[in-house]
């Protein structure tokens, strides 16, 4: 082991005292930027889907995400899906910047636009079949009001996989927000596959004369499957903290949907 390496790069390590060659990690978490954190915080809340990017970490921190990447993707209020050539122009364009893939394709970022951050049977799928070949990988999923789910995975070894805790970290330097540059970007990027309206009610998405006039037989047979069918968005359990998940709390926006 390099010399240099027994030295904690930041507060989340440490040494143990009784061997000198082991470097452990005490309380080891997931970090962002202020900048990162807004960003990510922003293509959440500006549309109504899922949205899904790539953590980008320096070389000598590579827990700490300093920027969230977006790629062009198909998305709905319960899945987003990738652009395969758009992902080959991502890793293409991150080599050409001098990065190494440990540093741009390990951490998943993606956000939930309920409020439940738990990962969906669709997300361990994807998770174990795009990343299940990497060293290690990081899941991260943000709900709104800023609930958070981080999970870092080894696949070396015997392989193991724990939670992990999230926070901002404001000591590096970070830049300013970009509201206009970020709106961009979501626009050229997410391509919104199906509205919430559309997946509850398929064709027959109710208007505003509907339900004035008491014309909305078809939007509670909609609530009846819902309730008999399984959660939309994560498995509910007491203990994981999404007991309260409710469906219909994607309808409660001040704003419609375009």
């Amino acid at each position: 082991m390099r010399k240099e390496s027994l030295t904690p790069s930041h507060p989340d390590q440490q040494v143990l005292p009784q061997d000198k060659g082991i470097l452990l990690a005490r309380k080891p978490a997931l970090r962002f930027s202020p900048t990162a954190w807004a960003k990510l915080v922003f293509f959440g809340d500006f549309g109504n889907t899922e949205i899904g990017g790539f953590a980008i970490t320096p070389p000598d921190d590579l827990l700490f995400i300093k920027d969230f990447i977006t790629v062009k993707q198909n998305a709905s209020f319960v899945s987003s899906s990738f652009n395969d050539e758009a992902v080959a122009d991502y890793f293409e364009a991150q080599v050409d910047a001098g990065r190494k893939p440990e540093q741009f394709a390990r951490i998943w970022l993606h956000t939930h636009p309920g409020m439940c951050p738990h990962p969906s049977e669709t997300d361990e799928e994807t998770f174990q079949r795009v990343f299940g070949h990497c060293e290690w990988t990081v899941m991260f999923i943000l709900g709104r009001q800023g609930k958070t789910y981080a999970r870092l995975r080894f696949s070396v070894g015997p392989g193991v996989e724990f939670e992990i805790p999230v926070r901002v970290d404001y000591r590096p330097p970070f830049s300013s927000s970009d509201h206009e540059a970020w709106k961009a970007e979501y626009k050229s990027n997410i391509i919104q596959k199906t509205s919430p309206q559309s997946f509850l009610f398929g064709d027959n998405i109710p208007t505003q004369q509907d339900f004035k006039h008491g014309r909305h037989s078809y939007l509670d047979d909609r609530a009846e499957d819902l309730q008999a069918s399984e959660p939309l968005d994560c498995r509910i359990t007491p203990e994981d903290g999404c007991a309260d998940f409710d469906p219909w709390e994607y309808f409660q926006e001040d704003e419609p949907w375009d």
